[in-house]
């Protein structure tokens, strides 16, 4: 499976969201977006995960960049989530996985989403990623500061 990696161009993808319309990167050009990968709604650190970035509004509103969460499930289902929770970030519906693997974050036998970060500067480059092994931590507002900070520098 082909692995999008720093330096590259970011695989370009349009995707059904719980923003308006749908959510198309090509679109996004011109302007810092952060990817955000994960598994599943409603799963324990997925939840942990956007909550903290609800919680860390401020902190995601002060990255002067668009963060868009992705997964498989549908966007019935990332509606419910947000509901629930009261989340701030919106979430994209990659039901098919196609985005996923076109990031390389399918995990073995693109049976699972890695949870996963990347930073797309606005010329569409990949200025950060990483993509965990295991699921059971995230990259909470405080780490996408940082990575965007990074990210900056690289460009």
């Amino acid at each position: 499976m082909a692995k999008a990696r720093e330096g590259d161009i970011a695989p370009d993808f349009t995707l059904p969201w719980t923003g308006e319309g749908e959510f198309s990167l090509a679109e996004r050009r011109g302007r810092w977006v952060i990817l955000a990968f994960y598994p599943g709604d409603f799963t324990p650190t997925c939840t942990k995960q956007f909550c903290n970035y609800r919680d860390g509004r401020e902190q995601i509103d002060d990255l002067d960049a668009e963060v868009v969460g992705i997964s498989p499930q549908d966007v019935d289902s990332h509606e419910r989530f947000i509901a629930e929770h009261g989340l701030t970030v919106p979430l994209a519906a990659d039901v098919d996985k196609s985005v996923a693997k076109a990031y390389g974050v399918l995990g073995p036998g693109g049976a699972f989403v890695r949870r996963a970060i990347f930073v797309i500067d606005p010329e569409g480059v990949i200025r950060y990623r990483k993509v965990a092994l295991v699921g059971l931590g995230f990259e909470d507002a405080d780490d996408l500061h940082a990575a965007l900070d990074r990210a900056r520098t690289a460009a």
